[in-house]
């Protein structure tokens, strides 16, 4: 058996016309007055919405943020006209979750950071409409960049994000503040910057329903990028805020309205619900990898990951793709039991998935991982006798199943692979073909 690339159109075609054309149309602001500018930006901006991540990466580099900069310190573009297409930049490249260096590298990355800093020093005359915009925009664009106006920009957001007008235009202004704070990831924040806030936040959603879907999940999205490094979150998430139910419902809300069936043509295009299902689902797999309370509703969460891998598996294979890795993800925690992932048809559809004719490098490294490491966690010694003799009947289910399906055969077959699929690892897939077998 060998490993095919799923179908993917080549884009890069498409990325060279797009970057002309957006190139084309930036510097024909130079000669724009400002209404003139605002009406080409819109255009600007309607190419950015219509763009996959290939052509985003493609066109949004550092010598575009540094041909903006210019525009700006030679007073050919206003700040207020930029911040207009910057917002969309942002928003769409967390939408994307595009990962490119440009504005980072950029000049206009520290014109942004001296306005920022210029801003909060103000005593009086803030503009706090131009504030927020500028830290929006900074943390839409940074890329996951740590740098110290992020606490800054981080305070000055959850301002916004605690607005609780329901008018159209507060709802996107709060759904954006809150999607750039869930790119906050790996940084370390202490819980008085930020609990209070958030939790507000939360509580008041779920007894007045004022937030969009997307402005829901990205709080949450904040709140679970916080337990890496603090276990004391734990509790607040799980029984004072009823994560597992709330991730639940807001997972099969979702999937009513996406067409899993949809014709062939029109594959490769996200809607708005299958990216919020995306970001569910990496925001599941990081809840179950880093909580340490032991709870039985997490095979619920289990649950709401298999139902999407089962809706999207023709047709969304992105989607599939964020399964898998969740579940690679969760089979860490020692408090998620492998009984959860074979109760729940988790293990029969990773097998699915790698009996597949054509596969992903990506999806075939995630799905071998995590078989990988059910094996590894069946292994375990318990110190418990009756968690071992339960570990005992889901060993020999594990088993049974895996033999039944010829899992064994479907290792061997790859096993020529692993180094190949091991690249963009880490070395954390294992060459020894054993690892990935379940004895008794």
């Amino acid at each position: 058996m060998g490993l095919l690339n799923d179908d993917e159109p080549d884009t890069r075609i498409l990325a060279v016309i797009q970057t002309e054309k957006f190139s084309k149309l930036l510097h024909e602001l130079e000669n724009c007055n400002e209404d003139e500018q605002k009406q080409k930006i819109e255009e600007m901006n309607e190419i950015i919405d219509g763009m996959n991540k290939d052509e985003f990466e493609t066109v949004f580099t550092e010598e575009l943020f540094d041909n903006i900069h210019q525009m700006i310190e030679e007073k050919k573009l206003s700040v207020e006209n930029v911040i207009g297409l910057l917002k969309r930049i942002g928003y769409c490249c967390l939408m994307k979750k595009g990962c490119f260096q440009g504005f980072p590298l950029s000049y206009l990355r520290k014109g942004f950071e001296k306005m920022i800093s210029d801003e909060n020093e103000k005593k009086d005359g803030k503009n706090e409409m131009l504030y927020a915009d500028l830290c929006l925009c900074y943390l839409s664009l940074r890329n996951n960049c740590w740098t110290e106006l992020l606490t800054i920009c981080m305070q000055c957001l959850l301002k916004v994000a605690l607005k609780k007008e329901e008018s159209e235009e507060v709802q996107k202004e709060v759904e954006m503040a809150l999607l750039a704070l869930s790119d906050i990831e790996y940084y370390i924040l202490h819980n008085e910057l930020y609990l209070k806030e958030i939790k507000e936040i939360i509580i008041y959603h779920q007894d007045h329903r004022n937030l969009t879907q997307l402005a829901y999940q990205s709080a949450w999205g904040f709140l679970t990028n916080r337990l890496f490094n603090n276990a004391n979150l734990e509790e607040v998430i799980v029984n004072d805020l009823h994560f597992v139910r709330e991730a639940r419902r807001e997972m099969e809300e979702l999937m009513k309205y996406v067409d899993w069936k949809r014709e062939k043509e029109e594959r490769g295009k996200e809607g708005k619900e299958e990216i919020i299902i995306s970001k569910w689902l990496q925001t599941l797999g990081k809840f179950l990898f880093y909580c340490r309370l032991r709870n039985e509703e997490y095979s619920v969460l289990v649950e709401s990951i298999v139902q999407a891998f089962r809706a999207a598996k023709d047709n969304y294979r992105d989607i599939v793709s964020q399964c898998v890795e969740s579940f690679s993800y969760s089979v860490n925690n020692r408090n998620v039991k492998v009984e959860d992932f074979l109760k729940r048809g988790a293990v029969s559809l990773i097998f699915e998935e790698i009996c597949r004719p054509t596969l992903n490098d990506e999806i075939i490294s995630e799905s071998l991982l995590f078989l990988m490491n059910v094996s590894e966690k069946l292994k375990e010694e318990e110190e418990d006798e009756k968690e071992e003799a339960k570990r005992k009947v889901t060993k020999r289910n594990a088993f049974e199943k895996l033999e039944e399906e010829g899992y064994e055969d479907i290792i061997i077959c790859f096993h020529e692979r692993f180094g190949f699929l091991n690249r963009d690892r880490f070395g954390v897939l294992s060459l020894c073909i054993s690892d990935y077998f379940v004895n008794v």
